[in-house]
């Protein structure tokens, strides 16, 4: 019998380490163990397991992120240590060699497929993971938008209970101090939405896709706004319907479960929108963006917090459109100002939160680690493992400028161009966040 403490060379591992390097033009990033106890690789890294040929027929018929991601999320791969360190070392690998997927020549691809055939690999197409999005009919209709906003805010107000603090914000927090509790975090985001945004007693606010109510709550709360809180969710809109009777606040808050491109309202004083138009789409971004104009009131504000990506990685990346946010869009900064801009709001402000993406999305992967057995209760394993890798690469992003957030603050200036912006109220914006 073979004994598996000892490395066997002509396993598993070993031939299959020797077509990655070649793949890659260096030494493995990661150690790596088969599924015949062979390993190899670096000793202080993460141990990539590969739990079962399944992952490798995975990469076979659709190699790069999703492949990969497939088997992780199915535990036909696995990753012993930290699943962050092990995505870092993968990360840095490719950025080196100028790819995100190894260029393979003809010959290549023929002697891995020769050499999956001798392991067992090959066989015919495996199915996705039940958890992966099945949305039809062209992109970013009302009824396909419905199901993609569904398949991610619909999951489950128990799961995302469980998963954020007692604000139930789901975006960027505010991190003033190293320490400070995530609820804080999340409560100075809102109050300074609320700062650059003008409110005050009376104020009419239009909250466009309102998740949990985070900002709908606090707005009519601390500065006594009336507002109109807009979701597609229907989980969402009855948390926040529920919240509001609750908390008695039926004389400043409506909910209205419709899309954004049946709002009928006009003359509000600030429009918010958190974290949502990532979902628009890019052509339908120039409409989104005139709607912005036309329902604020002249020199009323318009808040958008959206998160970003590169010019040359758009979108929202293979796994998070599968898996987690389906037909989602991110641009560069530069480009959705321009478009707010080309819909005739001037933009007075723009804020890089990168940063404090990286301890936000990190405080809730801690809170799903340390509640893990709850999640899988709730949700299953398959779920729980696609939020899993989710977080961690989702901080790894932000941490290493592969994405970003930033808030960005416009009006719309009356027919005499005024901005209806105090030049020295910037100045309080920060004053005594939480």
């Amino acid at each position: 019998m073979t004994d598996l403490r000892t490395p066997v060379r002509t396993g598993a591992a070993h031939r299959l380490a020797v077509l990655v390097e070649d793949a890659l033009g260096a030494p493995l990033p990661v150690r790596l163990r088969a599924w015949d106890g062979s390993e190899t690789g670096p000793s202080d890294t993460p141990v990539v397991v590969l739990r079962s040929r399944r992952a490798l027929r995975r990469l076979l018929w659709q190699p790069g992120e999703l492949g990969l991601a497939q088997a992780y999320i199915t535990g036909e791969l696995d990753v012993e240590g930290d699943l962050a360190e092990g995505l870092r070392a993968a990360w840095t690998s490719a950025r080196e060699r100028g790819a995100h997927t190894p260029r393979l020549t003809l010959a290549d691809w023929a002697r891995a497929v020769g050499e999956a055939a001798r392991l067992g690999v090959v066989g015919p197409r495996l199915p996705a993971p039940a958890t992966e999005a099945r949305l039809r009919g062209d992109r970013h209709t009302k009824a396909r938008d419905r199901a993609a906003i569904s398949h991610h805010y619909d999951l489950s107000n128990d799961f995302y209970r469980l998963l954020l603090d007692d604000t139930m914000a789901y975006s960027c927090g505010y991190w003033t101090a190293e320490d400070m509790d995530p609820a804080d975090a999340q409560r100075a985001k809102l109050e300074l939405i609320c700062r650059k945004l003008g409110l005050t007693a009376g104020s009419r606010l239009l909250d466009i896709g309102c998740g949990w109510g985070s900002l709908t709550l606090y707005a009519a709360e601390r500065h006594r706004a009336r507002v109109t809180a807009v979701t597609l969710a229907r989980e969402q809109a009855a948390y926040v319907r529920e919240q509001v009777r609750e908390r008695g606040l039926e004389h400043l808050v409506e909910v209205v479960c419709q899309d954004y491109r049946d709002i009928t309202g006009s003359a509000y004083d600030a429009v918010a929108t958190v974290e949502m138009g990532e979902h628009v789409g890019d052509e339908e971004y120039p409409a989104f963006a005139a709607a912005l104009h036309r329902i604020v009131r002249p020199e009323g504000r318009v808040l958008v917090q959206q998160m970003s990506r590169g010019v040359n990685a758009p979108g929202g990346g293979a796994f998070i459109e599968a898996y987690i946010a389906p037909d989602m869009h991110m641009r560069p900064l530069g480009d959705t100002v321009a478009l707010l801009e080309a819909a005739g709001l001037e933009v007075r402000s723009t804020e890089s939160m990168r940063e404090h993406y990286v301890r936000t999305v990190a405080a809730w992967h801690r809170t799903l680690e340390r509640r893990w057995d709850e999640v899988v209760a709730l949700v299953g394993t398959e779920t729980a493992r696609v939020w899993r890798l989710y977080l961690v690469g989702g901080a790894l992003a932000f941490e290493e400028g592969r994405m970003g957030v930033d808030q960005i603050l416009s009006v719309r200036r009356d027919g005499k161009g005024a901005s209806g912006l105090d030049l020295s109220e910037a100045a309080d914006w920060y004053r005594d966040l939480v």
